[in-house]
């Protein structure tokens, strides 16, 4: 039996987009650098779209597709569809810029190291892995904590205090 064949170097296209209203973001490398991590382990060429929302934004999709109430820090659409020139369309993230900065003050977190939680985690959500239960809780934290440690961030569920 033959192994399967990966591209030997897969690419990735993540695009961006920002809503109105959103102020002070990364920059759109940082975004595709903690993309680029995440999509490593995909090993085929794939694409995705990380949107920056306002809360009104969040709030309604959260409310209209998850069926959630109210403000969320992520949420993901995975649809992981092929396009015509055989790239894997994983699907959209959406994330509350709101919610991120107030989250990362309120558990003493530099900002930059939580965005790029909610990335990693919002992806991972893509790629099939859920926190439904403890067991999967459990794998999909490990899996964050080793690519945030491969991105020189620290563990986001161990306490920690905000460096300046």
């Amino acid at each position: 039996m033959s192994q399967p064949s990966f591209p030997a170097q897969a690419q990735f296209q993540v695009e961006i987009q920002r809503g109105d209203g959103i102020g002070s973001v990364p920059d759109d490398e940082e975004f595709e650098r903690w993309a680029d991590v995440a999509l490593r382990a995909v090993k085929k060429d794939a694409a995705l779209c990380i949107r920056i929302a306002d809360d009104n934004e969040t709030t309604e999709l959260n409310e209209k597709y998850r069926h959630g109430t109210g403000l969320t820090n992520v949420l993901s659409f995975p649809c992981e569809i092929l396009d015509e020139a055989g790239v894997c369309l994983l699907g959209d993230i959406v994330i509350c810029a709101s919610v991120v900065r107030r989250e990362a003050e309120e558990q003493h977190k530099m900002e930059t190291a939580h965005w790029a939680h909610m990335v990693l985690h919002g992806i991972l959500h893509l790629l099939g892995h859920d926190h439904q239960n403890s067991k999967d809780g459990q794998v999909m934290e490990r899996m964050e904590v080793e690519l945030l440690h491969q991105l020189g961030f620290a563990d986001p569920y161990q306490p920690a205090e905000l460096s300046k």
